[in-house]
């Protein structure tokens, strides 16, 4: 078994697509859903992500990007963890939303 982050990333537009009152619950209901059976691979269910700094080794910034959300996952390989999130509800809440898989590797002792 590996460990994977999911990095679920928007693609609405936030002064066309938001959503109304009825629809958050719906979405934030097929979240739980989701995540209700897939709880056993579940690490960390994760949670928004909002203000955002920009670390150098010269200065501190605020920036914006794409990047909405977080979860971390446990299953055997690389394709089982992307499998997991092709049905989840991120995806087809707004044309462009995706999610990113990425592997985090145990680091050799």
């Amino acid at each position: 078994m590996g460990k994977f982050l999911a990095i679920l990333h928007g693609g609405a537009d936030p002064d066309k697509d938001q959503l109304t009152d009825e629809q958050q619950s719906e979405f934030m209901t097929a979240w739980a859903t989701w995540a209700q059976a897939h709880e056993e691979a579940l690490l960390d269910p994760g949670s928004p992500l909002y203000r955002k700094k920009r670390v150098t080794s010269t200065y501190v910034e605020d920036f914006e990007d794409s990047k909405i959300a977080y979860a971390l996952v446990d299953a055997p390989s690389h394709d089982a963890a992307a499998q997991m999130f092709k049905d989840h509800p991120h995806v087809g809440l707004h044309d462009g939303n995706s999610i990113e898989v990425i592997e985090c590797p145990v680091i050799p002792s």
